[in-house]
């Protein structure tokens, strides 16, 4: 199999659900995902992020528009002040018990007919050496949690595969 690169495009944090979330998206078409898929994706969200638990209520996620018609959202939340919580999502993939081909009609990965323990593909991963990084740099590390820091230290639109060379958006 061929691994060819992909775009990855950093849309601006949302605040959703009470957590600040902050979003890239994975796609082969340099116009980016299509606006139907995001809404789709986006209106799901709030399901698959936890409770607060004290920490920043803060998460990222991968929004991947895949060759076919697959379609994938990543969740990732900052939990017990140091852990990411996963939860994942899917459309236009029947096998991964989606109900049909359309990429706009996502359904939760977990809980299907079989063990769906995934936590993200090569294009989907690229973001998460910098996530860690920039929890670690602005929440961790300081006297004083800086969550507006952590929010604005994202990757730059680009490809996945310069994701991990420590650009920040700027």
């Amino acid at each position: 199999m061929a691994f060819a690169e992909k775009n990855l495009i950093v849309p601006e944090p949302v605040e959703l659900a009470g957590r600040h979330v902050k979003r890239y998206h994975v796609t082969s078409d340099p116009d980016g995902i299509e606006p139907e898929v995001e809404k789709a994706a986006y209106a799901l969200l709030p399901e698959l992020l936890p409770e607060p638990d004290g920490t920043p209520a803060a998460s990222f996620v991968v929004l991947h528009r895949g060759g076919d018609t697959g379609a994938y959202l990543n969740v990732y939340s900052w939990a017990w002040d140091n852990v990411l919580h996963f939860a994942g999502a899917a459309a236009g993939q029947p096998a991964l018990d989606c109900p049909d081909t359309d990429p706009a009609r996502f359904v939760r990965i977990t809980g299907t007919a079989r063990d769906r323990s995934w936590i993200g593909c090569v294009w989907e991963l690229a973001p998460l050496e910098h996530e860690r990084a920039a929890w670690i740099r602005h929440v961790l590390a300081p006297d004083v949690p800086d969550l507006p820091g952590y929010l604005a230290d994202s990757l730059r639109t680009g490809t996945t595969g310069t994701a991990g060379d420590g650009r920040v958006r700027g």
